[in-house]
């Protein structure tokens, strides 16, 4: 049987993890965003097969045709990391959304209701 999530620990182990993804993406100055807006989801494009060379891969001219392709393949890794990292960002926070909202209009209306018994 499945033992029970403490809720607490695992809220703080996924805050963590997100404030990891937000240091490693480089925006830790940046403010997260309210509520209401959403992430924009960088444009993906499509993933090459890693095995597949084709003849020019194959016979490297030269130093700096390597170094090339290779500077083109991190700033594409980085750029699939970096919307993968968006998309678990979005993700979390239209899991978290309702739970905060519900939190808010409960303490709302717990002091709404002692500025009115404090009013009477």
């Amino acid at each position: 049987m499945d033992k029970p999530i403490n809720t607490l620990n695992h809220s703080t182990h996924l805050l963590d993890d997100l404030e990891s993804i937000r240091e490693l993406l480089g925006d830790a100055n940046l403010q997260p965003p309210l509520l209401t807006e959403t992430v924009e989801h960088a444009p993906v494009a499509p993933t090459p097969a890693l095995n597949a060379v084709d003849s020019s891969d194959a016979v490297a001219t030269d130093g700096s045709d390597a170094q090339a392709r290779r500077q083109d393949t991190l700033l594409h890794l980085d750029s699939e990391l970096r919307a993968a990292a968006q998309s678990i960002m979005q993700d979390v926070i239209n899991d978290f959304t309702p739970h905060i909202e519900t939190e808010i209009k409960r303490r709302l209306a717990a002091r709404m209701d002692r500025l009115l018994n404090a009013a009477d």
